[in-house]
């Protein structure tokens, strides 16, 4: 019952209820109800306040410290359970998908054996191939090249010369010899797959602190 008092509606206590459980159903005030999460930090910080106030500051001692260390202990691993391990900055990328025109993720060290494979049996084109893509990957292991995806053989080798000066004229002529045996159809040769090889094998050996600016 809602009775007027100088022209101001006063409910009764049933009424003052009713509008009260109206008013607190509103999801607003659900919305702002704390978490359990903001109930332990808000005790783990009045824990702290209390402990390193200045009437306990002086029975501060090693238990102290020791409650401290578990509770940072604890912070850390639930840090890792939420958000997990870190990765490793220095991680080496490693490269996959379509290479030079071939979806192919083998490592430079299998496409090496592979070529050295061809090369015993005489198929020189094939071993051209495969060798000027483990130059390519084994740059790339090594992040020491990124090129864009879909990158020719030429552009590889810019990317080569960039990174080792002195090998930019090889890494060139790497380069054609891929490009004779890939798209011109012109059959490599012995000694065009030698020089590869060896282009290949000095990158490989090049030590990082090699690599210019």
């Amino acid at each position: 019952m809602i009775r007027p008092l100088d022209d101001v509606l006063v409910p009764d206590g049933d009424e003052a209820r009713k509008w009260a459980e109206q008013e607190l159903s509103d999801p607003r005030y659900a919305d702002a109800t704390p978490t359990w999460f903001d109930l332990m930090a808000r005790d783990i910080g009045r824990f702290l306040a209390d402990l390193f106030s200045s009437d306990n500051g002086a029975s501060v001692g090693p238990s102290a410290l020791i409650v401290v260390g578990i509770i940072v202990f604890g912070a850390l691993v639930a840090a890792l359970i939420i958000w997990g391990r870190p990765r490793r900055a220095n991680a080496v990328r490693r490269p996959s998908g379509g290479l030079l025109g071939a979806d192919d993720d083998r490592s430079a060290a299998q496409l090496r054996a592979e070529a050295t494979r061809s090369a015993r049996a005489g198929d020189w084109d094939e071993a051209t191939i495969l060798r000027y893509r483990a130059l390519a990957r084994g740059l790339l292991e090594r992040d020491l090249i990124d090129p864009a995806p879909g990158a020719t053989a030429q552009a590889i080798a810019r990317e080569v010369a960039a990174v080792f000066a002195a090998e930019a004229a090889a890494a060139r002529a790497a380069a054609v010899s891929f490009d004779d045996v890939r798209y011109l159809r012109h059959p490599a040769t012995a000694d065009s797959y030698a020089q590869l090889a060896a282009t290949d094998d000095r990158l490989a050996a090049a030590p990082p602190e090699l690599v210019s600016a």
